[in-house]
């Protein structure tokens, strides 16, 4: 099959998407099919000798033009390949296949407003979106990319974001197809596991018997870090705890908030990590209180490493979990009360190692390779539809 994938950037250090696409391009490659990427700046080295780059120029612009620019020049170039079929990921329209792995603009502005505490904070917040040119141009493309004809097949990887399309556009079922992310567990080999894990541990002042948290994300205020930073401050003294911090460099304002709950000095904020699976295998457990993930690849990592999950009903991939035998799954982020007795579960040995091999038997359920044949037969549909057209 000779299939084009469509996105922007792709330089699997910025994050999950620009990882899955990779992966997903050395599958393609190493089963023969003809892989091609359209993207404006992309990792020559991330990514197999086979898959053919077409470069889509990007000028220059202010931030909401960008996706405009990138889907227009994308469209066409696109149109010189002929390819069976072309797979559009985020703010890119005119694809036959969609797989908007961020979910939906409009859910993810509605989850936003919730960020604040208080009703002044959520108001403000909301003030902010109907100010923000982003925000109506973002919703605009969106309308442009699933109401437009002939309306494109569209993946949605957990259950809220397929009720997400029913609820703000009115899409049916026929037009979506379920296919849940997942990761390539060659990037977690675990031959040097205890390795990586003394050196991590070493490294950050870490006292190998502490059960360690692992929070890792690039947008911290969706993600949840500061009901995390207060969940901590519940934790009893008592008990011996470490927070690992994992993503962005931008911590000040965190450290900040964690020298006024008083848990300095049990949180340690790494910033960037280049190999995600040293931040894994030096915890025991993820914790992850998002507003808004459609289907975290961050929690299926972990659960690939065998470590047991702490989220929200507002993670997509909390479909994938069976609480509480892998994990926990709170109704609130802002339930700082019902986190920290969460965490003070998985501080239990016994408990925790519970855990760790259910979440082993999560993560084998629903592998890369199931997911890859899904996808091809989403594919063969639309290249079906396509040829019938």
């Amino acid at each position: 099959m000779d299939v084009a994938l469509c996105y922007p950037h792709v330089v699997p250090a910025r994050g999950g998407c620009e990882t899955y696409i990779v992966d997903l391009a050395r599958r393609l490659a190493e089963d023969g099919h003809d892989t091609h990427l359209y993207s404006a700046k992309w990792d020559a080295g991330a990514l197999p000798a086979r898959v053919q780059v077409h470069p889509v120029h990007l000028p220059e612009c202010l931030r909401f033009r960008r996706p405009w620019l990138f889907g227009a020049a994308c469209l066409r170039t696109l149109r010189s390949g002929r390819h069976e079929v072309s797979l559009g990921f985020d703010k890119t329209w005119g694809q036959d296949v969609l797989y908007p792995q961020g979910g939906l603009h409009v859910a993810t502005v509605v989850r936003n407003h919730q960020i604040p505490a208080g009703r002044v904070g959520r108001g403000l917040a909301r003030m902010r979106s109907w100010l923000d040119m982003g925000y109506w141009s973002f919703a605009r493309l969106e309308r442009q990319q699933y109401l437009s004809a002939p309306p494109p097949l569209v993946m949605v990887n957990s259950r809220m974001v397929a009720e997400h399309f029913r609820q703000h556009y009115g899409i049916a079922a026929g037009q979506l197809r379920l296919v849940p992310n997942a990761i390539d567990p060659r990037r977690f080999e675990a031959h040097d596991r205890e390795v990586i894990r003394a050196t991590m541990r070493d490294r950050y002042r870490i006292p190998a018997d502490t059960p360690t948290a692992l929070f890792a994300a690039m947008n911290y205020p969706l993600k949840g870090l500061a009901p995390l930073l207060h969940a901590v401050k519940l934790l009893p003294q008592s008990l011996p705890f470490v927070l690992l911090v994992v993503g962005s460099p931008r911590t000040r304002r965190y450290r900040w908030l964690a020298a006024k709950l008083g848990v300095s000095d049990r949180v340690r904020f790494l910033g960037h990590c280049a190999h995600m699976r040293h931040a894994y295998f030096a915890a025991d457990f993820l914790v992850h209180p998002t507003f808004y993930d459609p289907c975290s690849l961050v929690l299926l990592e972990a659960l690939a490493c065998g470590l047991p999950v702490i989220t929200t009903r507002y993670n997509g991939a909390s479909e994938l979990l069976s609480p509480p035998r892998d994990g926990y799954v709170i109704a609130d982020p802002h339930d700082h009360g019902e986190l920290a007795r969460c965490m003070a579960h998985l501080l239990d040995p016994e408990r925790r190692g519970a855990c760790a091999l259910a979440a082993r038997r999560a993560a084998a359920q629903w592998t890369f390779e199931q997911h890859y044949q899904r996808l091809l037969e989403v594919f063969a549909e639309a290249a079906q539809r396509k040829q019938a057209a």
